[in-house]
């Protein structure tokens, strides 16, 4: 939003709004203006733009012609044996290609290319053959300086070679791009020689396929070499395992795995039969140990239970019935089954230390027997496992070498080179270029100055800036010295200048209708603006409608007025403010005026106060009363407060501001002076206007006296 916008006070009373400077917003339609008043300017740089373009096209530039070789990467190639086993080919991926692009711009191909085309004695890529340039000579100049001020006996730069150096700039001129979604790629070259930029680039693609063609039978002349070695070593590796093999076998006795399983059987069986056997020796063993218990005792009842035995039984039965005889046999009989179960014992005990030791032994057997054929075994899978790879080396072997002599290239041409056409320099192009370049600088350098002009060129941007009317638009008057100035009104009463100074003295008269001013006051920011002039040349206009007019100079310290005038009296303003001399018997009045005029007179005594005086002040009144129009010419109001004095005691306050040259930030500042004393500006005077300046800003034609529209209505000035 924008901010509410200041009013000022016109010098008619009525409220003019001011736009706020402060605002952000862009204002398009002033840019447009802007590049429309600098036109001239941007033809100009434009017009520039596209000589120098011609000049550089047609006159410097040295012509450039590329040729393009189209190549395309084998991705069905037919092998006669699988030798992708043992050499791999190319991948089709986009990494691959563009590795194949790298591969085709490297150093080591285009050396060869540089030796076979006896590059280097051509001084398009070996920079050492051209003549000097005066650009190099600066600048080797320059270096030779750098390196003396860095400490002067520095290492040597290492200089590359002729060969390194064309190789270079080759590889600068050189180009390869690749289509995509297929496998083809294109590699160009642009040379000063359209023939020979089709000689390079085919020579190039023919180096480059015999380099992959190279490339392979290298890799395969080295594999058959690594696959020559390795198949002999296998072979001996073979033959060795194989007599260690049969060696193994002889010194062993060799069992299958099933007689083994056997014999795992029977030593399953014996120690079962052993585990029997040692249970019987055990029952035996206690038998023996309860018959020999019973035998102690005497227990004959026991006995016979425990045995079951029917002899002892019957015995028992006798000797209860009291045959001595019988108790006799009885023991003898226990005995007797003792003794057996004694014997029984051994002879179990002896079957079991047999069982035992076969048992044993073929436990011995067993682990002796699978010792061997494990290691049997695994001899047997290592000649089988270096067989295996024997023969894979022995197949590849054979492969290889019959691939020798079956080579091809993974690319292939498809197009070749034809002779160059022309791409450098781009005249349409760079034409246009310049073209467009030029009206973009001409735009910059216009908008430039329109944004960094701190001056004022039109009465509408002074109008902007005060807030005040611009009464009067003065052109800048044709004559050398300033006692020329009245002779030039005179001789000149139509010309533009004396135009518009007719035109302000009828707004500044017409300012107020009721009480038109009568002492009017001429100032400006600082010297040099033109006050002094329009004072002069307006005292001469009212002059010429038969008025009676006092021109006073009341600038007492610089004390220019005498430089308009051939003869001035010694007497002047602090004369008449004495009192002492009437003031008719003070001024002078000259012929060619027409007016009076009262010269300013150095004073011991401040300017500012004498201004402050009550003398002054009734000798203003007095002059009101003598003359119909008393013109003031006042000191610049920024260097002395003179103006802001004597500004009390007029009725008008003429401002002049000098055409594009004084500062927009010394005329506010010389406004708020005025405010500050609450005085304002009557009326505005843009002053020493150059009509030409105006046209070569592009304002010509728009505004006041200075138009060209007028041209027919002033006299030539």
């Amino acid at each position: 939003m924008k901010d509410v916008a200041k009013t000022l006070i016109t010098p008619k009373g009525t409220e003019r709004p001011q736009p706020d400077r402060g605002d952000d917003e862009i204002d398009l339609m002033e840019l447009a203006r802007a590049i429309w008043r600098g036109k001239w300017t941007i033809a100009l740089t434009t017009v520039a733009a596209v000589l120098l373009a011609g000049y550089y096209v047609f006159g410097v530039a040295v012509p450039k012609y590329r040729s393009t070789v189209v190549m395309t990467l084998e991705v069905r190639s037919k092998q006669v044996v699988d030798i992708e086993s043992v050499i791999s080919g190319v991948s089709t991926e986009g990494a691959a290609l563009n590795t194949e692009v790298e591969v085709l711009l490297s150093r080591r191909v285009l050396g060869k290319l540089v030796d076979n085309l006896n590059l280097v004695d051509d001084p398009e890529f070996n920079s050492n053959l051209r003549p000097p340039s005066a650009l190099s000579g600066v600048m080797g100049f320059v270096l030779g300086l750098v390196r003396s001020d860095d400490g002067g006996e520095g290492e040597e730069p290492v200089r590359k070679t002729p060969r390194d150096l064309t190789i270079d700039n080759l590889r600068e001129a050189l180009s390869a791009s690749v289509k995509r979604d297929t496998y083809v790629y294109t590699l160009s070259v642009t040379t000063a020689d359209a023939l020979k930029s089709a000689r390079i680039v085919n020579a190039l693609a023919d180096i480059y396929i015999d380099e992959q063609i190279a490339v392979k039978f290298e890799a395969t002349e080295q594999a058959v070499s690594w696959l020559s070695e390795r198949v002999t070593e296998l072979e001996a590796d073979l033959r060795a395992k194989e007599e260690n093999l049969k060696a193994a076998m002889a010194e062993t006795d060799l069992i299958s795995a099933e007689v083994l399983e056997g014999l795992n059987l029977q030593v399953k069986d014996l120690r079962d039969r052993l585990q029997e056997m040692n249970g019987q020796v055990e029952r035996a063993g206690e038998a023996e140990t309860r018959l020999r218990a019973f035998l102690e005792t005497g227990d004959r009842a026991a006995a016979v239970e425990a045995t079951g035995d029917a002899t002892l039984k019957r015995l028992l039965q006798s000797t209860s019935d009291g045959d001595a005889e019988a108790a006799e046999l009885f023991d003898q009989r226990l005995e007797t089954l003792a003794t057996r179960a004694q014997a029984e014992r051994v002879r179990l005990g002896n079957q079991v230390d047999a069982l035992r030791q076969s048992y044993e032994a073929l436990q011995d057997r067993i682990g002796t027997q699978s010792e061997d054929l494990v290691r049997i075994q695994q001899m047997e899978r290592e000649v089988e496992t270096t067989r295996t790879l024997y023969e894979t080396f022995l197949t590849r072997l054979k492969e290889t070498a019959v691939q020798r002599g079956l080579q091809q290239a993974d690319s292939r041409v498809l197009s070749d080179a034809i002779i160059g056409n022309k791409v450098e320099p781009r005249s349409a192009m760079t034409l246009a270029l310049a073209l467009i370049l030029g009206a973009m600088v001409g735009a910059a350098v216009v908008l430039m100055q329109q944004f960094l002009h701190n001056t004022f060129r039109t009465a509408e941007d002074l109008e902007a800036a005060t807030g005040c009317a611009v009464m009067g638009q003065i052109p800048a008057m044709p004559f050398k010295a300033r006692k020329d100035l009245i002779g030039y009104l005179q001789d000149k009463p139509t010309s533009a200048a004396a135009e518009a100074v007719r035109n302000l003295r009828t707004s500044i008269l017409l300012s107020d209708i009721d009480s038109p001013p009568k002492v009017i006051m001429s100032t400006s920011s600082l010297p040099g603006e033109g006050k002094t002039t329009l004072a002069v040349a307006l005292s001469q206009n009212l002059a010429g409608l038969g008025k009676r007019v006092l021109l006073i100079e009341g600038d007492i310290r610089r004390r220019t007025l005498n430089e308009y005038f051939n003869e001035a009296p010694r007497g002047g303003l602090i004369t008449a403010l004495a009192g002492d001399v009437p003031l008719h018997e003070i001024v002078f009045f000259d012929e060619r005026l027409g007016a009076d005029v009262l010269m300013g007179q150095k004073s011991r005594a401040n300017a500012a106060d004498i201004f402050s005086s009550d003398r002054f002040r009734e000798f203003v009144a007095h002059a009101r009363e003598s003359y119909d129009y008393v013109i003031i010419d006042t000191p610049p109001v920024l260097v002395v407060p003179d103006a802001r004095v004597i500004g009390q005691h007029v009725d008008a306050v003429v401002f002049s501001v000098a055409w594009d040259k004084t500062n927009r930030s010394q005329v506010m500042a010389a406004m708020r002076e005025f405010e500050s004393v609450n005085l304002r500006v009557t009326a505005l005077v843009l002053s020493q206007i150059d009509p030409k300046g105006m046209k070569r800003y592009g304002y010509g034609g728009k505004y006041g006296a200075y138009s060209t529209y007028g041209s027919g209505y002033y006299e030539a000035g």
